[in-house]
């Protein structure tokens, strides 16, 4: 068994890669939206676990990263 920190990302391309290729997940606005709802929210159980599990630093980090792919699709299709 693996310590979670070991797959733990730690750059957005490690970020981007698991969400979309090992999850299948499409970063899409309403799931970028979504996502980012519920990590900002500090009342959210899941976002307080999280934050537990992961800490306030990569919190933080993951906000950023889906931020980063916001303003990335944002690039790619101008009329948003």
């Amino acid at each position: 068994m693996t310590a979670h920190n070991d797959v733990v990302p730690r750059r957005y391309e490690q970020w981007r890669h698991c969400i979309t290729v090992d999850c299948g997940i499409a970063l899409t606005p309403a799931y970028i939206e979504q996502r980012l709802h519920a990590l900002r929210d500090d009342a959210d159980y899941a976002t307080r676990r999280f934050i537990e599990v992961y800490g306030a630093a990569h919190h933080r980090a993951v906000i950023g990263w889906f931020e980063r792919a916001a303003a990335e699709l944002n690039a790619t299709d101008p009329a948003r």
